[in-house]
């Protein structure tokens, strides 16, 4: 059942409707969801939650048998991992909004920044959740122990370069700021930002009041009991 208020036939060029194969309280679904909204891009939503009515795996599967989402399906194309599925919505589907920049210097800053959250913002965290969903709780202190460390360091290294910046990567929004929202979205139910990081701080806030991630925020929140950390009553 797609998760969008658009169905296949609602294309407004007529063309075979993208099909995002996803879950909404996913992260990496979520930073190419923002993507999409930002542009106002027309596609489908496959829940590939259990409790959907309708089932999407045996398909989500056939296109990747690695068995990771987000999926994009793009006629006879399916793209795969959640950067290079933006990097193709610049390329196939341009909207108003370039993710990212013309200039090729100021490309490989966003795509810097692009790496950092994903690799060391949100890696840190899902090897908290890993360890929180094994139900050893030995194990559970260790991954948070070990995430709250890493956090820590990327935090201390966002707040020291982040002078003068709206957006990770500059003035602009990106792909940077795609993978930036939900990395720290779930950081901070991880490890929380301290107030002696007031930029990132700020910099959170004004992602959640970005309306493309205030909506995938609002997809994902019939899933908040999912997080094995505990989901703080706030954002």
């Amino acid at each position: 059942m797609s998760a969008t208020a658009i169905t296949p036939t609602d294309s407004p060029t007529g063309t075979r409707m993208l099909s995002l194969y996803g879950h909404p309280f996913s992260s990496y679904t979520q930073k190419v969801l923002i993507a999409l909204y930002e542009n106002g891009t027309p596609f489908e939503l496959l829940n590939l939650d259990p409790a959907e009515p309708v089932s999407h795996s045996a398909d989500w599967l056939r296109h990747w048998p690695l068995a990771k989402f987000p999926v994009l399906v793009d006629g006879d194309h399916t793209v795969v991992e959640s950067s290079i599925v933006i990097e193709h919505l610049q390329l196939a589907h341009p909207g108003p909004v370039p993710l990212i920049p013309a200039d090729p210097r100021a490309a490989l800053d966003v795509r810097f920044m692009d790496r950092f959250f994903d690799l060391h913002v949100m890696a840190p965290v899902q090897h908290a959740v890993n360890a929180a969903l094994t139900g050893n709780a030995e194990r559970k202190a260790e991954g948070v122990a070990w995430a709250t460390e890493k956090l820590e360091k990327a935090y201390a290294w966002l707040e020291g370069m982040w002078a003068g910046r709206t957006w990770a990567a500059g003035e602009s929004f990106s792909l940077a700021d795609c993978a930036a929202a939900p990395s720290l979205f779930y950081a901070d139910w991880t490890h929380p930002i301290a107030a002696t990081y007031p930029q990132l701080r700020t910099y959170r806030a004004r992602l959640l009041a970005r309306p493309s991630f205030a909506r995938a925020v609002e997809g994902g929140r019939p899933y908040r009991h999912y997080f094995p950390l505990g989901a703080p009553d706030r954002d």
